[in-house]
């Protein structure tokens, strides 16, 4: 059941913004008591690479006291609150819409609104609910989801995203903002990049994300690496990598074109199983 939340409930963090709310429509639960909110944005023209980034990530974070907040959008969106649900996380969406069903854009994710609230999520607007979705309303979605949660984070996102309207804001409310490095041929990988430059946290997995929350990192005692957990494409570079190689090299031998080499040879050094030095690529473990 849709209802107005009393200030009260009102997001804690919410009141610290300029032009907060003037009124709150919410479904499903509230944020959990005591949970660091994180805000995970993204394009919606999404990589196998961002993907499985999100994925990750979030898989890394169940258990812990975090709930995931996004925008309902299609693309890296979507994801982090399917996974969220996947994981046991709390998942709470912001539509750049009122609630009601009709409205909720885009229509394909009526189903997933839903979910959310079936899992103990929900959905939040300071829109009427029968508001349709307006190119005008996500930047004022963007406000309120940079503005109610810990800290924001980047993953694949053009230097036009409006991703990244979400991450300045979240920089002006003096929010932390974490951005996923990618590979340096995609145009997704320029939003992250350029935030990082800027002195965003450069985020590798679950253990950084938790550190931006200001939560435990839980890497001080790591788990051995199960090989069955790599994808082809990864177990590749790990066979090849039984002694150090040139980078140059170990593309070669790896029989991919180099786009999608260097993407996989991002993603292992992110999870921390390789690393690049002295001109040479090896094997951390």
């Amino acid at each position: 059941m849709i209802r107005a939340l009393l200030p009260e409930e009102y997001p804690e963090l919410l009141s610290e913004i300029p032009q907060p709310p003037k009124q709150l429509r919410y479904e499903g639960a509230l944020p959990t008591p005591g949970n660091k909110l994180l805000a995970i944005v993204g394009t919606r023209k999404y990589s196998s690479y961002g993907r499985e980034m999100v994925e990750s990530i979030i898989a890394g974070l169940a258990n812990s006291p975090v709930t995931i907040v996004s925008g309902l959008a299609l693309g890296i969106d979507s994801i982090a609150h399917r996974a969220a649900i996947r994981h046991g996380l709390q998942a709470v969406a912001i539509p750049g819409s009122g609630l009601d069903r009709s409205v909720i854009h885009p229509r394909s994710h009526r189903d997933l609104a839903d979910e959310i609230v079936a899992s103990g999520g929900g959905l939040l607007s300071e829109y009427d609910d029968l508001m349709p979705a307006g190119v005008w309303a996500f930047p004022k979605r963007n406000r309120i989801m940079a503005g109610m949660c810990h800290a924001t984070l980047v993953i694949e996102a053009t230097m036009k995203s409006g991703t990244l309207i979400t991450s300045r804001l979240a920089t002006e409310y003096n929010r932390d903002v974490g951005a996923v490095p990618g590979p340096v041929t995609s145009p997704t990988s320029d939003g992250p990049h350029m935030l990082i430059r800027l002195g965003a946290a450069l985020v590798r997995d679950h253990n950084d994300v938790l550190e931006l929350l200001g939560l435990p990192r839980l890497d001080e005692h790591p788990k051995l690496l199960d090989l069955n957990d790599l994808s082809d494409e990864e177990t590749v570079f790990i066979k090849i990598l039984d002694k150090p190689c040139d980078r140059d090299e170990l593309i070669r031998k790896s029989k991919l074109d180099t786009g999608s080499a260097s993407a996989i040879l991002s993603l292992l050094e992110i999870k921390g199983l390789i690393k690049e030095e002295m001109g040479e690529v090896r094997k951390t473990f």
